[in-house]
């Protein structure tokens, strides 16, 4: 079963990479709920392809995925599928775009991929088999603390109504760490964990298809990956950290030392907001 899945996720991340490359050239936007959350053909056409490989194979699944939502039977097994990170990025021909397919059983990830058609990089990770980017084991960093590391992050789509929330963390790590990059994909920002590229990430207000299959590649690449808190990570609510695991505590410890004064300015900008109406 495990070769099975590996070998349908494989095909169904390709299929999803040649429409990437093939659209790249011919992008058609549209906008979801607000101004800067995009959605292309490119995102559908993918889908589908994923969608249409995964039923061939396995027409009982479940299947969870960024544009059509959740499939309305139950299974033990699910898919869980962004058939295109980093919309905007892929909007604007900037080169940082990946397809992300993870499979879940019983509640459980077990094997995730992470596809960046353009850069010709496949990374995959099945639970207990370690990690392996286009075919070659794969590592986290040995950076031992904050101060040497290079950190990534993202901003979630109510960023103009939270921008000073997430400003804070940012200035605080940017304080403490050698580096902070913000790519615009999730998923290969957590690939690049896995890889040992960076040395961890954090982002509030993820969704499950955002981090899925890059959770496992940290994890099976010897990472570590959580909520905020440092609890288990919850797919459903992901403010997650991820990294190489030696500086796990002081991201978090930094992250929640940032996090009244988030509140006290985002509760200042929501009055400033309030009284100018």
């Amino acid at each position: 079963m495990n070769n099975e899945i590996e070998q349908v996720a494989l095909r169904a991340a390709r299929a999803a990479g040649r429409i990437h490359l093939k659209r790249l050239s011919r992008i058609t936007i549209n906008r979801k709920s607000n101004s800067i959350d995009l959605v292309t053909e490119a995102d559908r056409e993918s889908e589908a392809a994923i969608i249409d490989v995964i039923h061939r194979a396995f027409p009982t699944h479940a299947i969870l995925a960024e544009e059509s939502g959740a499939s309305a039977h139950q299974s033990d097994h699910r898919w869980i599928i962004d058939p295109l990170d980093g919309t905007t990025n892929f909007a604007h021909g900037y080169p940082q775009f990946c397809v992300s397919i993870a499979y879940e059983r019983r509640g459980r990830v077990q094997f995730g991929v992470v596809f960046d058609a353009l850069k010709k990089e496949c990374f995959i990770a099945q639970r207990g088999q370690g990690a392996r980017l286009n075919g070659k084991p794969i590592r986290v960093s040995t950076t031992p603390n904050l101060c040497a590391a290079l950190l990534c992050t993202g901003f979630a789509y109510d960023r103009r109504e939270r921008r000073r929330f997430y400003l804070c963390f940012w200035e605080e790590l940017m304080t403490r760490a050698q580096g902070v990059r913000r790519t615009g994909s999730a998923a290969l920002d957590l690939a690049y964990v896995a890889a040992g590229r960076t040395d961890g990430f954090w982002e509030f207000g993820l969704r499950p298809w955002d981090v899925a299959a890059g959770a496992i590649l940290v994890e099976e690449a010897r990472g570590r990956v959580s909520n905020m808190d440092a609890s288990e990570l919850d797919l459903a609510g992901a403010n997650i950290v991820a990294t190489n695991g030696r500086l796990h505590e002081q991201l978090i410890e930094a992250i929640a030392q940032a996090r009244p004064e988030a509140d006290r300015r985002q509760a200042e900008m929501l009055r400033e907001t309030k009284a100018s109406a």
